[in-house]
């Protein structure tokens, strides 16, 4: 009779709801999730690399991203591979993403802005662009599907805007957005420096201040879409192929992935219906909340600043008025 009170007992305690502060439990994070992108292939780098270079760069990236299970679209300009003696092996750079099982799309041939050329003269430069990525893909039984704005420009005007999404749409082609956006291009000219002249105490304080920035634009990126949709949609982050990723991707997936993200594919992320919203944005590049958000006359204010001290150091490096060595977006 006692050990049938006992066990009574220990089933009612069992039964019993926990509560109290100690035995609280923290509410659920949001479900997040991202698509990864990387421009500028086969580097942002290329045309001050050697061909052994960008396919160490190129197998150290994938390398991480493979074992880490991330799927990745990399965006190809394919001027890129037309160096004296080194186009097999900078095309083998490319071919390593998808032999790894990873995408490849259009960046334009040269890296050309749709808002600084006439339509056509755009138009060509995708064509061009095209030539030995498709290969590559149909090689591996699959098609290109997206295009990367250079600089993420659209357009400066609506017309130019539709007539050239209408080409791409002909051609088999979804562009690619962008949410998400730390410039790490900025921050690798810098860093690619450092790592040149072995400078461990400067890659690391690039590298510090690349992930808190990271941090700074997911915690007001993810805010603002809440603003603007209600909920956080499948976010789309923009990297580049560069020695910062190369060696320090490990380190801003295990940031994201304390933020609660999972990561999924571009075609995953553009099923969210958030992509396919008014968008009306002309203009200088820029990311796609500020697309939505302009359209819908609430322009977003207070975004984050980028740290001045790495401008001042990459314009240190590269000339005030020069271009980075790395290609921006």
């Amino acid at each position: 009779m006692r050990t049938r009170l006992v066990a009574l007992l220990v089933f009612m305690l069992c039964a019993l709801p926990l509560s109290g502060p100690v035995l609280a439990q923290a509410p659920a994070m949001p479900p997040r999730t991202v698509a990864i992108s990387i421009d500028d292939l086969p580097a942002g780098a290329a045309n001050s690399m050697s061909a052994g270079e960008i396919l160490e760069m190129t197998n150290k990236l994938l390398g991480t991203l493979r074992e880490q299970k991330i799927p990745a679209v990399g965006f190809v300009n394919e001027q890129k591979l037309y160096k004296t003696g080194e186009v097999d092996d900078r095309i083998k750079a490319l071919s390593l993403w998808l032999d790894d099982g990873f995408e490849l799309g259009n960046h334009t041939f040269a890296h050309t802005s749709l808002n600084r050329v006439p339509l056509q003269a755009w138009e060509e430069e995708v064509i061009r662009g095209e030539t030995v990525t498709r290969m590559l893909l149909a090689q591996h039984k699959m098609k290109m599907r997206y295009l990367r704005h250079p600089y993420l420009d659209a357009g400066t005007d609506l017309q130019t805007r539709r007539e050239a999404e209408a080409f791409l749409t002909s051609r088999g082609y979804r562009v690619a957005p962008v949410t998400m956006d730390a410039w790490d291009w900025m921050y690798a000219g810098v860093y690619d420096d450092a790592r040149k002249h072995g400078d461990a105490a400067m890659q690391k304080q690039l590298v510090d201040s690349y992930l808190a920035y990271t941090t700074e634009v997911f915690d007001y990126f993810e805010k603002a879409s809440k603003d603007l949709f209600g909920y956080e949609p499948k976010q789309i982050l923009l990297l580049h192929g560069n020695w910062l990723e190369a060696d320090h991707i490990g380190e801003l997936i295990a940031l994201l992935r304390k933020r609660g993200y999972q990561f999924i594919t571009l075609e995953e992320a553009l099923g969210d219906g958030a992509y396919s919203s008014p968008d009306e944005y002309v203009g200088e590049g820029t990311g796609w909340y500020d697309h939505w958000a302009i359209t819908r006359g609430r322009p977003l204010q207070n975004t984050p600043v980028f740290p001045q001290w790495v401008i001042d150091k990459s314009h240190e490096l590269h000339g005030q008025n020069a271009a980075p060595a790395t290609t921006p977006y």
